[in-house]
């Protein structure tokens, strides 16, 4: 049942149209596990400096996020600092600090060396690859990327995807990965390099799920107002991989379901700064928007009479 989730947790600068937040609690682990807690016991394997605030330490603990693989090390956090454009599909990273994580090379402890559920998070293929090796037979194993490995890291990355069960990256990761500018045939193209299922977020479009007999899509669950789209890829995952993990199997209908969780995790997330709605979140909450999110996608439920 427990997920263990390999990526970073940091310090977030995020600039958007309707505000800031200075160094807000943030990182793809961060996210990933705050969504997946829902669904599943969660570990969570990173590095973070001698700065990491103890308030965001039991953040973490108070709900139940297993902490024994995260390694204080001397030094700084990781640090993010972005802007958003006033379309949230663009951003400009103004300035990226890897600090401790550089020098990061995760061990897991010997429990966590059994799990059935692994998520690499978006980390370098190199990194991803060794984490892996060091898990006995995973169940399902899920990976995240980004367009800096798949243009500095390609070999890494191909190498590993044969290994990898369920590929998350965004449209333009996949174009970029595949070689092609058509989505369809570059999900297809991903397929063929190994991955049993490709899943490509297109933020507020929702998401395209490819596998070796299907095409399914998904839309993003209708928001009114999105305060900031930074860690929806991460939460939307962590929502995925916590249903997966409970239910204890990837069929096609598992892999459907789990995807609408993700979106509907990831629908929290983008309402306020960092890690603020997650963390506050109940499982009602939860429950209710998926209902909603279900009903929205029925074509035999309607509440209008087109008579």
């Amino acid at each position: 049942m427990s997920i263990i989730v390999v990526g970073t947790v940091g310090y977030d600068t995020i600039e958007t149209q309707g505000g800031k937040a200075i160094e807000a609690l943030g990182g793809s682990a961060s996210y990933f596990a705050l969504a997946a807690r829902f669904f599943s016991p969660v570990s969570l394997v990173t590095a973070v400096g001698t700065d990491f605030r103890k308030a965001d330490e039991e953040l973490f603990l108070e709900r139940s996020i297993d902490l024994r693989a995260l390694r204080k090390s001397p030094g700084e956090t990781f640090r993010w600092h972005g802007r958003y454009h006033e379309d949230m599909n663009l951003r400009d990273t103004l300035s990226l600090k890897l600090n401790v994580f550089a020098d990061f090379r995760p061990e897991l402890l010997a429990d966590q060396c059994s799990a059935d559920y692994l998520f690499l998070a978006n980390i370098s293929p190199e990194l991803q690859a060794e984490v892996l090796g060091q898990v006995k037979s995973p169940k399902i194993v899920a990976a995240d990327t980004m367009d800096h490995w798949i243009a500095n890291e390609r070999a890494a990355l191909i190498k590993l995807l044969p290994r990898i069960d369920v590929l998350t990256l965004n449209d333009q990761e996949a174009r970029m990965l595949s070689g092609e500018s058509n989505l369809v045939r570059a999900g297809r193209g991903l397929l063929k390099m190994g991955p049993s299922a490709v899943l490509v977020k297109r933020g507020e479009y929702g998401v395209l799920k490819f596998g070796a007999d299907s095409l399914f899509a998904v839309p993003a669950y209708p928001l009114e107002e999105v305060v900031d789209p930074t860690g929806a890829g991460d939460t939307f995952a962590g929502g995925l991989m916590g249903y997966l993990a409970r239910s204890g199997r990837l069929t096609e209908a598992t892999l459907r379901t789990g995807i609408v969780y993700g979106s509907v995790m990831a629908s929290y997330a983008v309402e306020r700064f960092s890690v603020e709605r997650l963390a506050a979140l109940t499982w009602d909450e939860i429950d209710n928007r998926y209902r909603s999110f279900i009903e929205l996608t029925d074509s035999h439920h309607s509440r209008w009479n087109f008579q």
